[in-house]
């Protein structure tokens, strides 16, 4: 067998068992220390910082944060205050509900008006899954694209996120944000 047919077989290989590798889910994080409550977290002021990253990963814009989450019960509301680094300002005001848990994960469930139905979340140990489809306005059209958000609490005043924005499931880039409770 030559060089060639060697490394193709190697490169079709690992496509396969690539193939089979399951994707992460919170479950996997159920031991892992500190235990991330959105209520307790996203409860108060918090600050983030983050990045938008196309699919080359490049740094397409940057972003600050300031938000203010208040919870009554199980129902919150986590307002969030956007400035990008061009100036252009947003805000998102989400309508939060922790659900019963289950297996001793979290499950939570979101609205906000940009956002296309019902975002649902699931955490275990440091890590919440949020995934939702987002209205993206963008020149003068509007996509909708769909947000896998990943949460991991550091600490119980650091949280980091990373979300995946995909389209008919093309990855599109990546948003990592910081965020820092007062």
């Amino acid at each position: 067998m030559n060089s060639r047919s060697l490394l193709v077989g190697i490169a079709a290989a690992a496509l396969l068992f690539s193939g089979c590798a399951s994707a992460p889910t919170p479950s996997d994080y159920a031991a892992e220390k500190p235990t991330f409550d959105l209520k307790t977290y996203f409860n108060g002021e918090l600050t983030a910082h983050g990045v938008f990253t196309d699919r080359s990963g490049k740094v397409a814009r940057r972003f600050t944060v300031q938000l203010k989450g208040s919870w009554t019960g199980d129902d919150g509301v986590l307002d969030e205050n956007f400035t990008y680094s061009d100036g252009k300002k947003e805000r998102r005001v989400w309508r939060l509900k922790k659900l019963p848990d289950v297996n001793g994960q979290g499950r939570y469930t979101g609205m906000a008006d940009d956002v296309v139905g019902t975002a649902v979340g699931e955490s275990a140990g440091n890590a919440l899954r949020w995934a939702y489809t987002l209205r993206l306005p963008v020149d003068d059209k509007v996509y909708e694209v769909q947000f896998d958000d990943w949460m991991y609490l550091m600490d119980e005043r650091v949280m980091i996120n990373k979300a995946v924005m995909s389209k008919f499931g093309v990855r599109l880039g990546e948003v990592t944000l910081s965020f820092y409770k007062k």
